[in-house]
Order: structure tokens, then sequence, then C-alpha cells
């Protein structure tokens, strides 16, 4: 799907404030409210839009500490990744997992209520047998930037 300007500052202006109006978001675009709208219900359709949700401060709910993993596997066949991720997806403390090359395997971000808790899961994982060589913890003691990629680097 071809995306023109007035898309992308949709989806961009949406990224920011999923509760904007029809009608504030139109005059934020240009466009009258019925174009506007059937340009949103089309990037929604197309999945481009997935859902619309708060953006939550996890801190200010429930106490967790942050901790970016590092993970290199045994074995590189395919049923090792495959038994890995599962292992990865059913752990609801993994707030975020990428496959990466370049010397390790994966980088995990875990939310673990302590330090000790998620020392906890990664043994658990060691003693599951998934396919771990070894690991390398660091642990996050300042979030210095955390946003959306902002959309206008679609159109580069």
């Amino acid at each position: 799907m071809k995306l023109d300007r007035y898309d992308l500052k949709i989806l961009e202006i949406l990224a920011e404030d999923g509760r904007i109006t029809k009608s504030r978001l139109a005059e934020a675009i240009n466009l009258s409210i019925s174009p506007c709208w059937e340009r949103v219900r089309r990037l929604e359709k197309a999945g481009i839009i997935e859902g619309y949700g708060a953006r939550l401060n996890s801190r200010m709910v429930v106490r967790r500490t942050p901790v970016w993993v590092q993970v290199e596997l045994k074995s590189h066949h395919a049923g090792d990744f495959q038994r890995f991720e599962a292992e990865v997806m059913a752990t609801p403390e993994v707030t975020e997992c990428v496959a990466v090359g370049g010397g390790v395997d994966y980088l995990i971000k875990v939310e673990a209520e302590t330090i000790d808790a998620y020392q906890r899961l990664v043994d658990a994982w060691l003693m599951s047998d998934i396919g771990i060589q070894r690991y390398f913890t660091y642990i996050v003691t300042k979030t210095v930037k955390h946003t959306v990629p902002p959309i206008a680097l679609a159109c580069e």
C-alpha cells in the first residue's frame, strides 16, 4: 500500500495522540472530516494501524526492574531457535525480544520484580535446557530515551 503525505501525517498524529477527535485530526492534516476518516479506516483495514491503547508508565503501577540480556545459543538449527523463542513467548516477564546478528543471537528485555527474581528466571531457563550457551546481563540504571520512531522516517 502506497502512503502519501496525508497518510503519513495521520499516522504521526495518531501515534502521538490516539484519542484525538475526528474533527481535530482532519483540521491538523487540512482535510475535511469524511475524507480524513476514510483514510484512517483504510489504514486500519490494511493493518498499518493495529489498534489504539494507552501508553502506561508501568513503574507507577507495579515496581519492576528492567534488565537487558544478550543471549547466545549453543546451536543454530531451526528447531533450536523455535524452542528458545517459544519459551521467551511463554515468559510474561519478557517484554521485548529481538533476534540479532553480530555475535549474539538475541537481545531480550526482562522486567522482573527484583534482580533476584530475574536471576531465578534465568536459572530456570538454564535448567530447562532451551539451548542457552551463555548470556550477559545489563541492569538498567536509567532510561535516557523511550519513544515511538517518527513516521517521517518512512518517507526517506
